[in-house]
């Protein structure tokens, strides 16, 4: 029975801290998705329409800032998955396209709907990508950069692991990080304590920031799912995190 993990890779990640889509970091996560395909199947919630979307257009800023990244992520998201798909069908893997929205979890028919579509992508070898549907939804352009988007996917597709890829070795000590030498927290059983060790910085091109992501391990946590903190800069990160050879925090 193969493990199943849902990987969020936060637009940081995705485009390297940089304006622009990295193919270079999409192709690193297709080749570890290819080396762990017997062992493990994965869901990917993907940020960084709205990153693939800038480095095409720019649009009137006139109108309302909400509503400009919502046509930036409508732009932008047939971009994301042709590069996900060209640099992942090159690695043999089959990519999909899957988009939703919040209110999709609060109806017990559109949930069961949700899972047996996804069953039967990765029954057929098929990687889930989702994103929010940005379009019609602005929860994820306000709300934390799809990280309670892939807890609550987790949780509804019951997977053994929640690995949200960020632009830190997972959660850092508070006085270690303020002596700017951070040192990273391993594992954490309790998030009440963890929440006071936690800033509220938030990443450059996401929404998101730490805060976020401890939300996101709560939801995970409740369902008894565990939740990796991973350095997504990193290549070879989810190798690595699963070996453990790299500092990342490990929530269970």
């Amino acid at each position: 029975m193969k493990k199943r993990i849902l990987l969020k890779i936060g637009s940081n990640t995705l485009t390297k801290e940089t304006n622009h889509i990295s193919r270079g970091k999409i192709e690193d996560i297709g080749m570890q998705i290819a080396a762990l395909k017997d062992e493990y199947e994965f869901i990917i919630v993907s940020s960084g329409a709205i990153a693939a979307a800038k480095q095409f257009v720019k649009l009137d800023k006139n109108d309302q800032e909400v509503f400009v990244k919502q046509a930036l992520a409508s732009i932008g998201q047939p971009h994301l998955m042709r590069i996900y798909h060209e640099n992942f069908s090159d690695l043999g893997l089959h990519t999909s396209q899957c988009l939703l929205s919040y209110s999709d979890f609060e109806k017990e028919n559109t949930k069961v709907n949700i899972v047996n579509t996804i069953n039967v992508l990765v029954k057929n070898n098929y990687i889930p990508i989702i994103n929010e549907n940005d379009t019609v939804a602005t929860d994820e352009i306000k709300f934390g950069d799809n990280d309670k988007l892939a807890a609550l996917t987790a949780v509804l597709l019951n997977v053994d692991i929640l690995i949200i890829a960020t632009n830190t070795n997972g959660i850092y000590t508070k006085a270690t990080f303020q002596d700017k030498n951070p040192e990273t927290i391993s594992i954490v059983t309790d998030l009440n304590l963890m929440q006071q060790e936690v800033g509220d910085s938030k990443s450059s091109h996401g929404t998101g920031g730490m805060q976020s992501k401890i939300e996101a391990a709560a939801i995970a946590k409740a369902a008894n799912i565990e939740t990796w903190i991973v350095n997504g800069l990193n290549d070879n990160f989810i190798l690595n995190a699963i070996n453990n050879t790299i500092p990342f925090t490990k929530i269970v």
